[in-house]
């Protein structure tokens, strides 16, 4: 059983954040309807702020002033965008504290975690794309052709919850330095963040319309963005159904769409790998977050005849995980980020063991002395078939399923054995057999041996993980239409 904090008392600002604006070409402004969304305290479930219910009018309003903002901002030059993506980049360095704070609350991730990736990311993802203006090649010469890379225009970023500010700053930072305009849509699970952003938008000088900031519903105001004949292009993350439904929308005016989508993401053990080493990296994988990452590593792939170590590793290790509020001393895993998220991942535990597979850790139980907040234990199940509920849906929650396999053939059929594709990993003690095993994922990144996140490399997925790619040079790369001038 994973050790469990006493239930602490959330920090809070007191009465709760009222953002009663939408920010659009460049002023804070009522939303044409009337009705709020409240953000509820993942740990607490108590009311922390309300934001606008944002309409279909208002992305009207957003998308006419990003149109009227493009003429000026497409032709502004490398070095007066790359000025603004970094001035962005100090101030949300400055603010990294707040912002750490806000997603505790809001999603539930703990203090220091959410300081280095939370607020660590965004800020880097605009600090990189400043960088990486200077160093972008706009244009090149093939026979008697000049080839030119200009912005796609207006771009609707339609974000998740889960890495609420990341994933923002991983469509706006590109777009912005490509010389497109954005009109955003937050999730409205956990967008306070984004306020933030948009505040710095405005005191940095960013011009007028170059961002904008619509926050509501998906199927309103996500939906809106979608459709709308005013926008050039759409970046969005978050669930396969949701994203096929803007693949929908978006087809009806051509537009092209990047899609970031989910993940039932393979870590294959060879059986020449450090088995204690990878079996606690990879449980750490699987819940970074409280398992709620598009790219957790969720199906362990074992050798079947070590299938016992891996199971004892494995509760070993959850015993020392601790799971309680987030801003506790030492707490590894803090609540899910709603009641809605709770139930789903309870339910696949349940149908985990409904199916047969072998419980090691954790259960559909609510931890013991967390009776509030959204917490579910973080759970291992062991002799799971690929062929299971919880080896092929996207659970999103510190749900671990363990698959042994006979041979490396079998592990890779498995692996790939997955209408997903976005990540995974390989363990072995040749790192040239990991590799070998690796080129054979279908997926859009593999870790080898554990190797760390590189913000600077390609993101994105393979099969129904999604198309196109963010951060690093490949982000601003979707961003860009390519024209040729014959000469």
């Amino acid at each position: 059983m994973a050790v469990v904090s006493e239930q602490a008392e959330t920090p809070s600002s007191g009465e709760p954040i009222t953002r009663d604006r939408l920010y659009i070409g460049g002023e804070w402004l009522e939303s044409t309807g009337s009705g709020t969304i409240e953000v509820i305290n993942s740990t607490t479930e108590q009311v922390m702020g309300t934001i606008p219910e944002g309409t279909p009018e208002d992305v009207d309003r957003a998308v006419a002033a990003a149109r009227a903002a493009f003429e000026s901002w497409s032709v502004t030059s490398p070095e007066e965008r790359a000025a603004l993506l970094q001035a962005v980049a100090t101030r949300l360095g400055e603010r990294s504290e707040e912002i750490a704070v806000l997603v505790a609350q809001e999603l539930g991730m703990p203090v220091p975690l959410a300081m280095m990736i939370q607020a660590g990311l965004p800020t880097m993802s605009f600090a990189s794309m400043a960088q990486m203006l200077a160093e972008f090649r706009w244009e090149e010469e093939v026979g008697n052709s000049l080839v030119v890379r200009e912005p796609a225009g207006v771009v609707g970023a339609i974000t998740p919850w889960n890495y609420p500010l990341h994933q923002v700053s991983a469509k706006v930072a590109p777009a912005l330095a490509a010389g497109c305009t954005v009109v955003l849509k937050p999730s409205e699970v956990t967008p306070l963040t984004a306020f933030v952003l948009a505040e710095i938008m405005e005191e940095v000088g960013v011009p007028a319309g170059v961002f904008n900031l619509v926050t509501g519903t998906g199927p309103v105001v996500g939906e809106a963005i979608a459709s709308h004949a005013g926008v050039d292009m759409v970046s969005f993350t978050g669930s396969t159904g949701a994203g096929k439904r803007v693949s929908e929308l978006a087809s009806q005016t051509v537009k092209p769409v990047a899609l970031e989508l989910g993940g039932k993401s393979p870590n294959v053990i060879l059986d020449d790998a450090d088995l204690e080493k990878a079996v606690v990296d990879g449980i750490g994988k699987c819940f970074l977050n409280s398992g709620q990452t598009c790219s957790a590593l969720t199906r362990m792939l074992v050798p079947r005849s070590r299938l016992p170590e891996v199971e004892a590793i494995a509760a070993a290790a959850l015993e020392q995980t601790k799971v309680g509020d987030p801003f506790a001393e030492d707490t590894a895993l803090g609540p899910l980020v709603s009641d809605v998220q709770r139930e789903r991942v309870r339910g696949y535990i349940r149908k985990g063991e409904e199916e047969g597979a072998k419980l090691v850790a954790g259960g559909a139980e609510p931890p013991e002395g967390l009776e509030r907040g959204f917490f579910v234990r973080p759970t291992v199940f062991s002799e799971v078939t690929n062929d299971m509920t919880i080896a092929q849906e996207e659970i999103f929650g510190p749900v671990l399923s363990i698959i042994p396999y006979d041979t490396e053939e079998e592990a890779i059929a498995v692996a790939n054995d997955s209408i997903y594709g976005l990540a995974g990993g390989v363990w072995s003690g040749d790192e040239e057999r990991a590799k070998r095993v690796a080129r054979r994922i279908r997926t859009g990144q593999v870790e080898i041996n554990g190797g760390v996140f590189n913000p600077l490399a390609p993101f994105g997925g393979y099969k129904q993980s999604g198309h196109g790619r963010e951060l690093g040079h490949f982000a601003l790369e979707e961003f860009l239409q390519v024209k040729s001038l014959q000469l």
